[in-house]
């Protein structure tokens, strides 16, 4: 069976929300704050360095400290971004089936490659047919053109396609890109818009579910 499917990266393929909210504490701690929990950080994960920095810091991007605060945390993050960062259990489990019915898979994240690249060559997963980060096309998600970029370069039609995230920025670009969407409920999934709103094609609640769903979404459209 001829498909992609396509992940993206924070939250959805990769916790990396405990290398995130250490970056953010350790920022806190060096203006004399206690850390927050890593749970109370989680949700903000996937709205990246500008969501991290309002989470932590409550620094919005208009404030005269924000774009310090938000470089300090970027270069901590960095230097740290592998400390505990780990592919979210039934990730392998899943990319073993895909392999084994001939599909492919690869990375859609807003992510920028500077920061993206060296995470997923330290995960070291085989196999993975295109990786496209936030600075690779013009635009990001929620546009379609990541997306649309990842399966050209596939060499996939965007209706051979499947992309998995737990944002609803995710669900909209698949939307919009004419792909199906399969919605990460097990992810950081924001805070302003409860998921039962983003209008997935489906909704999984551990990626031990995605399998199920790929091959089911696929037989209708």
């Amino acid at each position: 069976m001829s498909i992609l499917v396509l992940f993206d990266f924070d939250g959805t393929f990769a916790d990396t929300a405990p290398d995130m909210a250490a970056a953010a504490n350790r920022q806190r701690v060096k203006r004399g704050l206690a850390p927050l929990p890593v749970g109370s950080l989680r949700p903000f994960v996937s709205m990246g360095a500008r969501g991290m920095v309002k989470a932590s810091l409550d620094l919005d991007p208009d404030h005269p400290e924000f774009e310090q605060a938000k470089h300090d945390f970027l270069a901590d993050y960095e230097a740290n971004s592998t400390d505990q960062t780990q592919i979210f259990e039934g990730i392998d489990e899943l990319l073993e089936k895909i392999r084994g019915a001939n599909m492919q898979w690869g990375i859609v994240t807003n992510k920028i490659t500077r920061y993206a690249m060296p995470i997923v060559e330290w995960l070291n997963v085989p196999d993975c047919a295109v990786l496209v980060c936030g600075d690779t096309t013009a635009y990001a998600k929620p546009h379609p053109l990541p997306l649309q970029h990842a399966a050209k370069q596939a060499g996939f039609e965007p209706e051979r396609c499947i992309y998995v995230g737990d944002d609803l920025r995710d669900i909209q670009a698949a939307k919009a890109a004419s792909m199906a969407s399969i919605a990460a409920a097990y992810g950081y999934c924001g805070v302003e818009h409860p998921i039962t709103t983003w209008q997935a094609d489906r909704t999984v609640n551990h990626p031990s579910e995605i399998w199920a769903n790929v091959l089911d979404v696929m037989q209708t459209r």
